[in-house]
């Protein structure tokens, strides 16, 4: 099996746009990410999983595999991930799609997608779709290498969420921010 360092930088270089990343993400930013994950945290929904580096997190906090489901695009990563995750649900689709597969009542939604590269309406759409699929005190974790939360302020009220600024993870290439999402009281 190819390496997930060898298979990020094969992706990459095929298609930047997708990727949109100069570095897999480090083990530093996907503990921070999947803080407070475990055992009982009920089911859990990544968001471009990519190679797998936040899903390697996300099970190693203890979510059992049969409570997880990826969301990717890309064929050869959904492949590299059915092959390196057995028992964890893979959709090769977009994270706008969850609402049509998954059933309400998800804990916690994981995204290593590239927000701020994308359009407005697809931000939206892709959040949107986290919180259809979310219970009512379900998390969507997003990270950034901005300085700001990857949704603007009127979108964030839009779509009637708060969000919490997590931990800045200086040890990932480029230094990223952990956000919380939730909805408003």
């Amino acid at each position: 099996m190819e390496s997930d360092l060898a298979l990020f930088r094969r992706r990459l270089l095929k298609n930047p746009r997708q990727v949109s990343a100069i570095a897999p993400s480090s083990r530093t930013l996907a503990r921070a990410m999947t803080l407070g994950l475990g055992p009982q945290s009920g089911r859990v929904v990544e968001f471009g999983p990519g190679t797998g580096r936040f899903t390697e997190a996300i099970l190693a906090r203890g979510v059992p595999p049969q409570n997880l489901t990826l969301f990717e695009l890309d064929e050869e990563f959904v492949t590299h991930l059915r092959a390196k995750f057995p028992g964890v649900t893979v959709h090769q689709a977009g994270a706008e799609t969850a609402p049509e597969v998954m059933e309400p009542g998800v804990q916690v939604v994981i995204s290593g997608l590239p927000l701020l590269s994308m359009p407005e309406p697809i931000r939206e759409s892709i959040v949107g779709a986290a919180f259809k699929v979310l219970g009512p005190r379900g998390t969507y974790v997003q990270f950034t290498y901005g300085p700001r939360p990857p949704l603007p302020p009127e979108q964030i009220a839009t779509l009637g969420l708060k969000v919490d600024r997590g931990f800045k993870v200086w040890a990932n290439l480029p230094p990223a921010r952990v956000y919380r999402f939730r909805r408003c009281a």
